[in-house]
């Protein structure tokens, strides 16, 4: 019988009721003690899109003034459309940024330049400067750096 024990004490709906939430209430209470995990400081590997997400990150912040004309995030591939400094109507440049790996390294990004300046009408190839590239990276890499302190707390 719900109602009784053997030893004829009755207990009521209610009291069965506040047991049973009692015994909630201490085993949700028991959840919430966890330890917290303290971040790895390490931590550079991503797992979510193919390629290094701070550094995936850090390169559409850097190129996010230029146009972008294709990104896979899945093969770390990004690539600008032309674009002409309003400064500077007569050149025009396009960057594709390569990362290659889930690690946050600098020899996991690689940038390209192309650079054309304006002759008769048209578009001619121009070299681009090695140190322009090079800032590029920096300026990427430093900014993934800085994405990742940022995200553990440091």
């Amino acid at each position: 019988m719900i109602g009784s024990t053997k030893t004829g004490h009755s207990f009521t709906r209610s009291a069965m009721r506040a047991g049973l939430c009692l015994a909630a209430v201490l085993a949700v209470t028991g959840c919430g003690k966890k330890e917290r995990v303290a971040p790895d400081v390490a931590a550079s590997r991503i797992t979510t899109i193919g390629v290094n997400s701070y550094l995936w990150r850090a390169s559409l912040d850097a190129l996010s003034f230029m146009p972008l004309l294709q990104t896979d995030s899945s093969g770390g591939v990004i690539v600008t459309d032309w674009y002409t400094n309003p400064k500077n109507g007569g050149e025009r440049v396009k960057v594709t940024v390569i990362i290659l790996d889930q690690d946050l390294r600098a020899d996991a990004l690689r940038v390209a330049a192309s650079r054309e300046v304006s002759s008769g009408g048209g578009w001619v190839s121009a070299p681009v400067q090695a140190a322009t590239v090079q800032k590029l990276e920096d300026i990427i890499l430093t900014r993934a750096r800085d994405l990742r302190r940022d995200s553990i707390g440091g």
